[in-house]
């Protein structure tokens, strides 16, 4: 049985294609750590504009439930490559570098 389709997200972000990364450091020496487009989206609806979390399931067409789990994974991502020193690479749902 294969699981669901994921349904379609609405995100504003322009960002796939590119990174940030420290300093100083190409980013083929990096490890890199693929932040998706929904990701950074929630991010920013959540953390930037200050929206509540069922406000920004209502923007980008999801509910509560998935903007946490999406939320959730986001943060520790962007934790883990400011801490450790990694890349976060900007990409589309279902794209890998």
């Amino acid at each position: 049985m294969s699981p669901r389709p994921k349904k379609t997200r609405n995100c504003q972000g322009r960002f796939c294609g590119r990174a940030f990364k420290p300093t100083g450091t190409p980013l083929t020496e990096l490890k890199q750590i693929a932040l998706h487009r929904d990701e950074l989206e929630a991010l920013r609806l959540c953390d930037g504009e200050g929206m509540t979390q069922e406000e920004a399931g209502q923007s980008m067409g999801v509910s509560r439930g998935t903007i946490q789990r999406i939320i959730t994974i986001a943060r520790k991502k962007t934790a883990t490559a400011l801490t450790s020193g990694q890349a976060l690479i900007f990409v589309d749902v279902g794209e890998e570098e």
